[in-house]
Order: C-alpha cells, then sequence, then structure tokens
C-alpha cells in the first residue's frame, strides 16, 4: 500500500489540495474516498478514476444515495497501489461507527475542506454551474 496525502500532507489550503491532485494524477492507483454533504452525511466509495468519480457525484449524474443527499465534497481519501487494498478498507470503514469516520476525515482535515477544490476549474468547481455549459 501508498498513500497519497492523506497522512502526508496538510489539508485545508487550495494548494495543498491541488498538490494531492497532481500526484494522484501521475500515479496509477485506486482509491478509497470519503464524500459529505453541506450536513455531514457520508458517503464511503471506491475507484480507479478519482477525479472522473468526485465529478460524477458533483454532477449528480448517477441517482441514488449521493444524488438523494446532495454528497458534493470530496473530504477523504486513500491511494492505494492495486484494486483489492481500497476494497478491503471501503468495507472496514462502512463498518464503522459513524464517530470513526468523523475523527479519520478531521486527522487529515479538519475543516473538512473539499480536496478537489480547484481540479476542475472555476466553471467545473460547483454543480450549480454544470448544467450552464
Amino acid at each position: 500500500m501508498f498513500l497519497i496525502g492523506p497522512r502526508n500532507l496538510l489539508f485545508g489550503s487550495r494548494r495543498a489540495a491541488a498538490t494531492v491532485h497532481c500526484t494522484a494524477h501521475e500515479v496509477r492507483a485506486s482509491y478509497v474516498y470519503i464524500m459529505a454533504s453541506r450536513s455531514r452525511t457520508l458517503y464511503t466509495g471506491v475507484t480507479s478514476n478519482l477525479e472522473r468519480r468526485v465529478i460524477e457525484h458533483k454532477r449528480h449524474l448517477v441517482a441514488g444515495f449521493t444524488s438523494r443527499y446532495r454528497i458534493e465534497r470530496l473530504v477523504y481519501f486513500e491511494a492505494w497501489g492495486d484494486i483489492r487494498g481500497p476494497i478491503h478498507r471501503e468495507k472496514q470503514i462502512k463498518a464503522w461507527r459513524r464517530s470513526k469516520k468523523i475523527a479519520l476525515i478531521e486527522s487529515t482535515n479538519p475543516a473538512w475542506t473539499d480536496l478537489s477544490e480547484g481540479w476542475y476549474g472555476k466553471a467545473d468547481s460547483s454543480p450549480a454551474t454544470a448544467g450552464s455549459e
């Protein structure tokens, strides 16, 4: 396993989020991630393309839980070398109590900053602008 970001960078600044984006983009990896709504409803998932998956959540392109509860902010992720690690980790995190998930998020992102902020440019940073193009 290797981690990009959550335990290696200080989150909470746009620079840190941009650094994670560039590093994650260059490495072939799979990810376990946690997204949150403004009211802090949580969603944990796995993907091999974090950028694509986050924009799908932000633009509500897939019907379901994240669309229904407007879960649009990436608040935590881990990068792994292959898909088996993130699948196991996702199951582990999903089995946790909410308080433990919150502690995990706040250990690296105490302000619950959207770690994907700036990844897509100004036009794509908000789901509200998605339909205006």
